[in-house]
């Protein structure tokens, strides 16, 4: 759904601010919805109360809107209970949080919980994101939180205890301790992060893993995996990279179907262990195994390698030790490599830091993490397929400054990985929002224009071939790739595959050595307006006598003339011009125009301030009919950013205005209309907003360092005039 100026933009303001304020980060996490855990707990410890998230209540708006919905017959007996109704004696976590605490309930997010299971091999990162100073003994009062990251910022979710239940027992996420909720109440915070629990149904594991670590991931189809995959994979887990794996499903209608050795289609599995041991049998005979874990908690491969197979007795009782394997019902197995490569589809590997992992060292990667919109008739130009709207998609501009420590084949290149987020789809599902189709390319910056920061045009990627691509527009929540180019200067075009189609992104470059990335047209400047001089006596043009004529015969003695004289006498001249195909000027642009010529204060233009205004319409008139689609008498509005480039070159003394993407996209929504064009009035009105507000901006910054500060009514009063 598309943000309004006024929301989109402040929260975006207001984000960069927390930022700079340290807000997002681990340590200080930002507050979702605005709750402060310490302070509702300690609230409601005063009060000797339970907390009840009015955020997130338990009714059936937090468990969906469509299967789960108010009309769907599966939440008519689902009843929301506290842990302490459902047993005598909850545990937060019981013996330390493992694999076997989270079992799938009745909602299609394995995805989520083999993510989980990857997470709780690692206590660092479990417990960052499950604080542990959590329980329903001491200090309880109803109220725990939890930590993700999420598109940038870590953010701290604050939930009540209160779980969907049915005959008392737990409807999703379980644990095999009945006591033990701390993956149950995980579950229902990250169903509050997406807005109820129906949006966590279907996914992709990385996608899970990402928002528990802020990492990035990379995928692996079988098919085309490397030799060295298994070593991959062996450092991965190293590494502490998450690890998830599933078998495609070709039949929708055999999705999650049990194979006859008991794996599952079209479902997520947790890939915990890699390991390599000997056999007894054979001196120098080494087999390599892979550990997977079902988050049903039970149905598990019946092949080589299972539970119960016999090729356990080739192993010593010290393998088996190593191996920690047991004859279980947990949904956790073993299968040996080989078969692991001919039975799961794809592989997906969440690297906390984006390590080569295709040779032996551990490298330091830097990171640049930019946050962007693409805005329907704006920036939204779909991707290369359409060359007339491909251009005005956002662009980063990205310099590589050092090489590989050690290059391939003596070649001098830097390593870095670029991935392509889309935020906000999953939680925007209950509007009918789907994931977009997108993609990404790379184009080189020729040398002579290294550090021109201006927004690269329509014929520069008409003339050049990308340098480097994702592999494939996809439409998954992200699309990330490893590339090696040579040091140097390159764009980077985010796109989806349409165009006119509206969201936000987050874009972040992973590099071995330095590197900077950063949005093109991210700052706005602009010179002073020049008012052009009067004409000196005896030097009036035939039309500037013309002019003098109507506009006394309709100012009268007073020599001046309101919004509503300044409409009929610019209407009747532009009427007379059939190449804008225009019904004239509103009465709003006309009181806009004098406020922007309006010097001394009196709502109306005197003779020299109208032939001032009316130097500009002329000069505006000659951009738009340049811009102008061919018989339309209107401009689409992905050619806006070019005609108000040129037009406020109009009102300068040099080139100066350089606007920022967020502004075009303002304009765009502002200024066009369903068809994404742009009538000569609304591009007049668009201009005369533009320099006004810049003019009584350089007014107040009287010291010139780019900042100001309003009161309240200062800021009514310059906006309310504009």
């Amino acid at each position: 759904m598309p943000y309004t100026p006024s929301g989109f933009f402040c929260d975006r303001l207001i984000r960069e601010r927390e930022r700079r304020d340290g807000e997002g980060s681990l340590g200080k996490p930002l507050r979702f919805s605005g709750q402060d855990f310490t302070a509702l707990k300690q609230e409601c410890l005063q009060k000797k109360s339970l907390f009840e998230d009015d955020t997130f209540p338990a009714t059936v708006e937090s468990l969906g809107y469509k299967e789960l919905g108010a009309k769907s017959n599966k939440v008519k007996n689902i009843v929301w209970k506290r842990p302490k109704e459902i047993c005598e004696n909850p545990e937060f976590i019981v013996g330390g949080a493992s694999r076997t605490d989270i079992c799938q309930g009745d909602l299609g997010d394995c995805w989520l919980l083999a993510a989980i299971a990857c997470l709780t091999l690692y206590e660092k990162l479990l417990y960052r994101v499950v604080p542990q100073e959590q329980s329903f003994s001491e200090g309880y009062a109803g109220v725990f939180h939890f930590q993700f990251w999420r598109y940038g910022d870590w953010v701290d979710v604050v939930i009540d205890d209160r779980i969907p239940t049915f005959n008392n027992q737990l409807v999703f996420t379980k644990s095999a301790e009945r006591n033990e909720f701390w993956s149950a109440l995980l579950e229902k915070a990250y169903a509050k992060l997406h807005g109820s629990y129906e949006a966590l149904k279907g996914g992709n594991t990385t996608e899970a893993m990402e928002d528990f670590t802020g990492g990035v991931t990379e995928f692996y189809e079988m098919k085309e995996a490397p030799k060295e995959l298994n070593k991959i994979m062996k450092k991965a887990l190293e590494r502490g990279s998450l690890m998830g794996c599933s078998i495609d499903s070709l039949v929708p209608a055999r999705f999650e179907t049990r194979t006859t050795t008991g794996l599952v289609k079209g479902h997520a599995y947790s890939v915990t262990a890699v390991q390599e041991c000997k056999h007894t049998t054979t001196k120098d005979s080494k087999v390599r195994l892979v550990r997977l874990r079902n988050p049903w908690g039970q149905v598990e491969w019946t092949g080589p390698w299972s539970d119960n197979s016999k090729e356990w007795t080739s192993l010593s009782k010290d393998e088996k030790e190593k191996l920690q394997h047991q004859n279980a019902e947990d949904g956790e197995f073993w299968m040996s490599f080989e078969d692991f490569k001919k039975n799961f589809t794809k592989i997906e590997i969440c690297n906390l830091t984006p390590d080569a992992l295709e040779d032996d060292k551990i490298h330091k990667w830097t990171v640049s993490v930019n946050e962007g919109r693409w805005v329907r008739g704006c920036s939204a130009g779909g991707c290369r397929n359409y060359p007339d709207t491909f251009w005005t998609n956002p662009q980063y501009r990205l310099r590589l400054l050092e090489e590989d420590d050690d290059p391939e084949d003596n070649e001098v290149a830097c390593s870095f990985v670029v991935s392509l987020m889309q935020k906000n789809r999953r939680k925007e599902r209950k509007m009918g929002a789907n994931l977009f189709t997108i993609g990404f390319a790379i184009y080189e910056v020729p040398k002579e224009m290294h550090g021109n920061k201006q927004h690269m045009q329509k014929d520069f990627f008409l003339a050049n071939s990308s340098k480097a691509r994702c592999k494939s527009y996809i439409n998954l929540r992200e699309v990330t790739q490893r590339f090696r180019l040579s040091p140097g200067e390159y764009v980077i075009v985010p796109s989806t595959y349409e165009p006119h189609q509206e969201g936000e992104f987050l874009l972040r470059v992973f590099s071995e050595k330095r590197n900077t990335s950063e949005e093109i047209e991210n700052r706005i400047e602009a010179d002073h307006p020049v008012p052009a001089p009067a004409s000196a006596v005896g030097e009036e043009s035939e039309e500037d006598q013309k002019f003098r004529t109507i506009f006394q015969e309709i100012a009268g003695d007073e020599m001046e003339i309101t919004a509503n004289e300044l409409k009929n006498l610019l209407n009747k001249v532009v009427s007379k011009n059939q190449e804008l195909n225009t019904e004239g000027f509103s009465l709003e642009t006309c009181r806009s125009m004098i406020a922007l010529m309006d010097m001394d204060g009196t709502g109306r233009l005197n003779l020299q301030e109208f032939r001032h205004l009316w130097n500009k319409v002329k000069q505006w008139q000659g951009i738009f009919k340049h811009y102008s689609v061919e018989q339309s008498g209107s401009i689409s509005s992905y050619e806006m950013r070019n005609a108000v480039n040129d037009a406020v070159m109009c009102f300068v003394s040099r080139p100066g205005y350089r606007l920022n993407n967020q502004l075009y996209d303002i304009i765009t929504m502002r200024y066009a209309n369903e068809s994404m064009n742009i009538d000569f009035d609304s591009f007049i009105s668009c201009l005369v907003r533009l320099e006004a507000m810049f003019r009584a901006f350089q007014a107040f910054d009287q010291d010139g360092d780019g900042s100001i500060r309003l009161s309240a009514l200062e800021w009514l009063q310059l906006t309310m005039y504009a």
